[in-house]
């Protein structure tokens, strides 16, 4: 009898909190939400939604990624993105795309995505693509030379990177399942984050003398 009380009081119980279970929906709710990026609403994931008669008529589209990046950066790449800050429409869907142009011997150098899954399609030339795994999988590095017209697909949050190894420009287009994949330069990250990271920190992380440090973080300098 006491069984039958606790449960019905805990059927009760979730009957009242539905309503509130189920007040939000991770699919969106109406067909376009235009990014205000100027809006000063508070927003958690994306940004509030322009009024239709103030959104026009082309926020579907985009020509960005048609123009190729000035590839004379120390990288000797250049990433020309295509989020929700630079393509509105997107705004709520979930998706984005990037760029990226390479020199000769250019590469993107590794980084990772922490909110986005990955998949690209080499467009020009061929490009040496690694993934690493995490410490789970030993570390292991997944890579292989991948040439235009062929794809590759990286998971979420896991450090990657590209290379020209051909003597011709090279470009590739990747999409993102985020608005806002968001990038950590692995090394801008460790030697140009601002405040720096103390030099003892690092010097005991990578086992090397303070001398290398400094001027790994020499390079760095400016964030750039």
């Amino acid at each position: 009898m006491g069984y039958s009380k606790n449960l019905g009081a805990g059927l009760f119980t979730m009957l009242l909190l539905a309503p509130a279970i189920m007040a939000t929906d991770p699919d969106p709710l109406q067909d376009f939400c235009v990014a205000d990026l100027d809006g000063k609403a508070v927003s958690v994931n994306g940004h509030t939604c322009k009024p239709m008669s103030e959104a026009g008529d082309d926020f579907l589209f985009s020509s960005k990624l048609t123009k190729a990046g000035n590839t004379s950066t120390p990288n000797g790449s250049a990433v020309t993105e295509l989020d929700v800050a630079e393509w509105p429409g997107t705004n709520t869907l979930g998706v984005s795309m990037n760029r990226v142009d390479f020199a000769p011997g250019g590469t993107n150098p590794p980084h990772i995505h922490p909110r986005a899954t990955e998949i690209g399609m080499v467009m020009k030339g061929e490009l040496f693509v690694g993934i690493l795994g995490s410490f789970d999988s030993g570390n292991k590095l997944y890579s292989r030379v991948v040439r235009a017209g062929e794809t590759f697909v990286i998971p979420r949050g896991l450090m990657h990177f590209q290379f020209n190894v051909g003597k011709t420009e090279a470009y590739m287009v990747v999409s993102f399942n985020s608005q806002n994949p968001g990038i950590v330069f692995v090394p801008l990250t460790l030697f140009g984050s601002n405040p720096p990271i103390p030099t003892p920190v690092l010097t005991k992380a990578l086992r090397v003398e303070a001398g290398v440090v400094e001027l790994l973080k020499s390079k760095f300098a400016g964030g750039s």
